[in-house]
């Protein structure tokens, strides 16, 4: 039964996940030799592994399956908890002819709990913690439908709010490529019909703003079969706007006392294995074969180990910190090929990354600057932040002692504090090295992305045994601190994209004005005016840079050329005919409207925007 003492978030993920039991018995009326694999909730719904053999569930199938589970939940049946002995859980799966269930039941009772916490928590059965042995799994039944199962639930099939089935994909059981291939089936829930029709309308709005598909309308990135996946090449227009993005990046911490440093991209794999992230992540990384020599070398994951070469190269007084290396680099990870989308998951990411090693006295100093510049930068592209505090759970994912853990999250928090940042703890979300304040942007229709961060790095400053000398005389251990504005400049890329939806704000347009002629007959006039766009120079945040126009003066028709303008959403289109020739004027089409403004004023009028 349902535990009528959750929370409403809780209640949401109860209903989400009753939705992928109503699915799934679904499915399994409509095609009884259907084979399920595991269903849990996932970000505004669910989804389960199915595989079908030969047949492909295909969207024109949804609507009879949401039939089908409409009637499910006109049943109003009542989810009903029972356990079983593991044997006995293994013999049921055995009838009732569903082998992934029955591979699941067999590794929990191989390998106990180390298993259950590995596998879909959702679809796990209640476990007995004793030696590692598992006695009993939980069940949920609903009708005639029966599944493996941990819950929670609702309390019955009639209580799950609105639903509507999204898309099928491939599947690997249990995400290895060498097993079976499943159909994933993908559902949205909401508590409300409402809500539901809120989420597909800003879902339909998102796809209209897929940075995919504006990132080649507007030429502003590619990719290459020949190049390869997740490797993206920016063309003119897009790396316009990518050096406008990192030079105002590294102007707000060249400001705040950051100097540029440069690092190879490659490097021998010891300095990883120093560093620990070889242990982590080794196998993201690229390897790379010298015919020279017997060097293990690898393409370059990350700047922080290096950096942290270049600040051990010398020896350090107190007097030399804070010391602040910032580095634009293009780095490199092994990412898997099923996970890569557009700019947003890449395996060639630039970084805007930077490092500062301080003292401890320095520590909410160099926060504080760091804020700060991430602040102007949003405030500079019109994106709000939320702050979220990441700290560690009670898992033993993490390096460092736990002191060191206690001191960095108690100084962040202290540290958001003074800086009256509206923040949230999420406990889990710290990196492996240590605790980060990360802002989270909202975009123009209210999803969150993690962007920009601050990071506290326990680990480094010990494997590399970087020091300084204090005031007394003695060594001491630097912090490290990691800053990141964009962070991955690609995915950034991808979130500013969908925000402005391609509409971006003058000083960022690669193209700032284009000049449409009407005729032939006002080419003199079009020289006026060009005149008056080559003495203009906008303010831009970046710095003082000339306007960027372009002049179309094809014999085509005024509506073609405009329409051409528009599509590559151009923010200021000037119009000129004989009309305001006449009048001594042009017509100036913005995003928002059109109006007439005197020759002797444009000038005015475009610095002005």
């Amino acid at each position: 039964m349902a535990d009528k003492s959750l929370d409403q978030n809780d209640q949401l993920h109860a209903m989400r996940h009753s939705l992928a039991h109503i699915m799934a018995t679904a499915v399994t009326t409509l095609w009884p030799e259907a084979k399920l694999g595991v269903g849990p909730v996932i970000e505004n719904g669910f989804y389960y592994d199915i595989d079908l053999g030969d047949q492909k569930i295909s969207e024109e199938d949804f609507e009879k399956i949401e039939k089908k589970m409409r009637g499910v939940i006109a049943q109003d049946q009542t989810f009903e908890r029972f356990e079983l002995p593991v044997d006995e859980a293994i013999a049921w799966a055995k009838e009732a002819k569903q082998p992934y269930k029955e591979e699941l039941l067999n590794d929990l009772k191989r390998a106990g709990t180390t298993v259950a916490k590995d596998l879909s928590s959702d679809e796990m059965g209640t476990v007995s913690e004793g030696e590692g042995q598992v006695e009993n799994v939980s069940f949920y039944r609903n009708g005639d439908f029966t599944d493996l199962c941990r819950g929670p639930h609702a309390e019955s099939t009639g209580k799950v709010g609105a639903f509507k089935l999204m898309r099928v994909a491939g599947a690997y059981w249990r995400g290895n490529e060498k097993n079976a291939q499943m159909q994933r089936l993908y559902g949205v829930a909401f508590a409300t019909q409402e809500e539901l029709d809120s989420f597909l309308k800003m879902q339909e709005e998102a796809k209209a703003r897929d940075h995919r598909k504006l990132g080649s309308e507007l030429d502003l990135f590619v990719f290459s079969d020949l190049v390869g996946s997740g490797l993206p090449l920016y063309t003119p227009r897009g790396t316009l706007i990518r050096d406008l993005l990192i030079r105002h990046s590294e102007g707000l911490r060249q400001a705040i006392g950051f100097q540029r440093v440069w690092t190879p991209h490659i490097t021998k794999k010891e300095l990883y294995e120093a560093s620990g992230h070889w242990a982590k992540f080794g196998d993201e990384l690229f390897l790379v074969k010298s015919q020279e020599t017997s060097d293990e070398l690898v393409m370059k994951p990350m700047n922080c180990p290096h950096h942290a070469q270049i600040y051990s190269s010398q020896p350090r007084s107190y007097r030399d910190l804070p010391l602040r290396y910032l580095e634009t680099a293009t780095c490199y990870r092994d990412e898997k090929s099923g996970e890569l989308h557009g700019l947003s998951r890449v395996r060639s990411l630039t970084q805007d990354d930077s490092h500062t090693y301080c003292t401890e006295d320095q520590v909410a100093e160099v926060f504080q600057g760091s804020i700060k510049a991430i602040q102007a930068f949003y405030a500079s592209i019109d994106m709000d932040l939320q702050v979220r505090l990441s700290f560690r759970d009670e898992s033993d994912a993490y390096l460092g002692e736990q002191a060191q853990w206690d001191f960095g999250q108690a100084k962040i928090k202290e540290i958001a504090e003074a800086n009256q940042l509206d923040f949230y703890i999420e406990e889990g979300e710290a990196a492996f090295y240590g605790p980060k304040i990360d802002f989270m942007a909202i975009d123009a229709i209210g999803r969150k992305w993690q962007v920009a961060t601050i990071q506290i790095d326990f680990v480094q400053p010990e494997r590399f045994d970087l020091t300084y000398v204090d005031a007394a005389g003695a060594k001491q251990r630097p912090f490290m601190i990691h800053v990141a504005i964009m962070g991955s400049f690609d995915r950034f890329f991808s979130v500013y994209i969908e925000h402005t939806a391609g509409w971006f704000p003058l000083w960022v347009a690669p193209e700032q004005v284009r000049v449409l002629t009407i005729n032939d007959s006002v080419a003199d006039y079009v020289d006026q005016i060009k005149a008056v766009l080559d003495d203009t120079v906008l303010m831009q945040p970046v710095k003082y840079n000339e306007l960027r126009y372009s002049v179309d003066d094809r014999n085509e028709s005024l509506g073609k050329k405009i329409r051409d303008a528009v599509g590559l959403k151009i923010p200021v289109v000037l119009i000129v005919g004989p009309k305001d020739v006449e009048a001594g004027e042009v017509s100036v089409r913005l995003q928002d409207g059109e109006q007439k403004v005197k020759l002797a004023q444009l000038h005015e009028f475009l610095t002005s925007l």
